[in-house]
């Protein structure tokens, strides 16, 4: 079965503009069983460098940390979870040295 394939016109999903869904990438998402695209080359790149760029989920800005002193050196520094008095918490400069003892 050898059906020619033809250039498709498909509108992006995030901005709206039309695009061309090529032979050669209809062959290539078809081999590796993938949908049609729904954006287009630029959204579908802004949206790969926002996950690469650690957007993708909630910001670690808004996440709440606890300050807290140095179990070994004393130093101010804060962890992403509260606190309990059961166990020792470290700044990262102590924490990598009793890792690697």
């Amino acid at each position: 079965m050898n059906t020619k394939l033809e250039n498709i016109r498909l509108k992006c999903a995030d901005c709206g503009c039309d695009f061309d869904f090529t032979t050669e990438e209809q062959e290539f998402y078809s081999e590796k069983g993938f949908s049609e695209p729904k954006r287009c080359t630029e959204c579908r790149a802004r949206n790969r460098q926002r996950k690469k760029d650690g957007r993708r989920g909630p910001s670690m800005r808004s996440q709440v940390r606890y300050d807290v002193a140095c179990s070994a050196c004393g130093a101010e520094t804060s962890v992403p979870f509260k606190p309990t008095q059961d166990r020792p918490l470290y700044c990262p400069d102590c924490y990598k040295k009793f890792k690697n003892e």
